[in-house]
């Protein structure tokens, strides 16, 4: 009897046990090694590096920088396929957000700030490409799988109000002290810089849409302008290059995309456009000696110096490739400077955003009258500060650094040909070419000029912008830019789109092109 009592105490024992730890077939089947959830900073980390460009794409063929000159690698005509498509990072700045709230941050938190920036500038980037876009109803997931696009002028003044939202939250997480961001590849979690870079981004912003100022008034264009510039407490802006948000290569996990590995599969592609090239020849600019060489046939066969400014040369990019191709192989073109693009894995920061850009930005609005100011003291801010991001000193000598004809050495301390360049900032601005004009006209043009020749390898797709917005610089067309001799205006809409939101997609390309997705359509910005 007591036997059979000790055995059903001990299944009921297992019963009860059995039925306390009761797994589901999920339970079993979970891995306890995978994470269920991610945390804001590794999605903040992805968002950034996502929201970054580099150089050597195509934004530097459309800016007449640096152009092909062999077609079996690449073109530089203006046939332009679609643009940008960042809604998926945009789905990450949700998750991130969500994730940030869900990890005990405060209903204002660092993340959800900056993730209003990151909204404005990627929402602005596809409409300055494309023209109106869906915004107000993207983002809904299986909610809304056919958003309606809102038009240009919607998309900006979000932006704009987005970019307001971040600044003043970022002032009251600055003020209580409340810092909980990580990951931050740019500032290294400093929410100071990120303030100064949304009220600058404001600016450029401002700037793309200065044909607005009087036809649409209701934006206040002018208005928000000044109030950034003459109240720098509430709206902190770039007062160096330190502040500028750039995205750093390092070793290993991120070469700058021209380095000694591949240069003997890229470094003869492409050569320098006369674009660049003749704006700095026209300037007696020390600039043409840092970021290009001279071109060998003049410096070889005809015995003119290598740091002679008659020795360099870019080329047209309206040419046709084949003759393209004969005179680069003849060395008549100069290429880009290889002891400073090819001769290490880091070369030079991309900046996304700088102080550069805004000194040039700041002069054209007070040029515009937009804002009281010395445009002049800006302008030339702009030039110095550009002349220090290539080490060139505003008096003094310098050193420039030519690749040796024949080698095939491009690491650093290789074979480059050192020469010593004079130079002296009050002689170079005393140019009339170069000295801010009294004509508001002709200044206008100076301080696009310098901005354009500051943008080189930097900001993207925004010398191109410029061009299409102002005419200046000049850019060249012919057989080889294609399009019928015209630069195009925009890009196409993601083909995705006339299959999958068909009637939205339709009824944007009516509003704004006639019903044809043209890219030399114009868009609202620039009319």
């Amino acid at each position: 009897m007591k036997k059979i009592i000790n055995i059903l105490l001990i299944v009921i024992a297992v019963a009860i046990t059995t039925t306390g730890c009761k797994k589901t077939f999920a339970d079993l089947n979970q891995n306890n090694n995978k994470p269920t959830a991610v945390p804001p900073s590794l999605l903040f980390n992805g968002v950034l590096v996502d929201l970054h460009t580099e150089p050597g794409g195509s934004a530097e063929i459309y800016g007449q920088y640096y152009i092909y000159n062999y077609d079996y690698y690449g073109n530089n005509q203006y046939n332009f396929g679609s643009g940008s498509n960042y809604f998926s990072t945009l789905e990450n700045v949700i998750k991130m957000e969500a994730a940030a709230t869900q990890a005990g941050g405060a209903t204002v938190n660092p993340y959800n700030s900056i993730g209003k920036f990151v909204r404005a500038y990627l929402f602005s980037q596809m409409s300055l490409q494309m023209g109106d876009i869906p915004m107000t109803q993207a983002l809904q997931g299986a909610a809304n799988l056919t958003p309606a696009y809102d038009a240009q002028k919607t998309v900006f003044k979000n932006c704009l109000a987005l970019l307001d939202t971040a600044n003043t939250n970022i002032a009251s997480l600055i003020i209580k002290g409340d810092n909980t961001l990580s990951g931050d590849i740019f500032y290294n979690n400093d929410l100071r810089k990120w303030q100064k870079a949304i009220n600058a981004f404001k600016l450029r912003l401002l700037i793309h849409l200065s044909k607005k100022v009087t036809t649409d008034a209701d934006l206040n264009i002018a208005q928000q302008f000044a109030a950034i510039v003459n109240n720098p407490t509430q709206y902190p802006i770039f007062t160096s290059a330190s502040d500028d948000l750039q995205y750093t290569f390092v070793i290993p996990t991120n070469y700058y995309p021209d380095n000694p590995a591949n240069y003997g599969f890229n470094g003869g592609r492409k050569n320098m456009s006369l674009t660049h090239i003749g704006l700095l020849k026209s300037f007696n600019d020390p600039r043409l000696f840092v970021t290009a060489e001279p071109a060998r046939y003049y410096v070889d066969n005809l015995g003119q110096k290598d740091t002679s400014f008659a020795s360099f040369y870019g080329a047209d990019p309206g040419l046709d490739l084949g003759v393209m191709y004969a005179d680069a192989t003849a060395g008549k073109y100069s290429f880009i400077n290889r002891k400073r693009y090819y001769s290490t894995y880091t070369a030079e920061p991309a900046t996304q955003l700088g102080y550069v850009e805004m000194c040039f930005n700041i002069a054209e609005g007070i040029n515009r009258g937009w804002v009281a100011g010395n445009a002049e003291t800006w302008y030339q801010n702009g030039i110095k500060a550009s002349l220090t991001f290539y080490n060139i000193p505003l008096s003094g000598n310098f050193t420039a650094y030519f690749y040796r004809p024949g080698s095939t050495d491009v690491t650093n301390g290789g074979n480059y040909d050192a020469r010593t360049i004079a130079f002296d900032y009050n002689t170079y601005y005393a140019q009339t070419s170069v000295k801010y004009s009294s004509d508001p006209a002709t200044a206008l043009t100076q301080i696009l000029q310098q901005k354009y020749l500051a943008l080189f390898r930097q900001s993207g797709l925004e010398s191109y912008y410029q061009f299409r917005r102002t005419g200046v610089p000049n850019f060249t067309t012919g057989s080889g830019t294609g399009n019928s001799g015209r630069i195009a205006k925009r890009f196409k809409y993601p083909s995705s789109e006339a299959s999958a939101n068909t009637t939205n997609y339709n009824a944007a390309l009516s509003s704004q092109y006639a019903g044809v997705d043209d890219i030399n359509g114009v868009m609202w910005l620039l009319k």
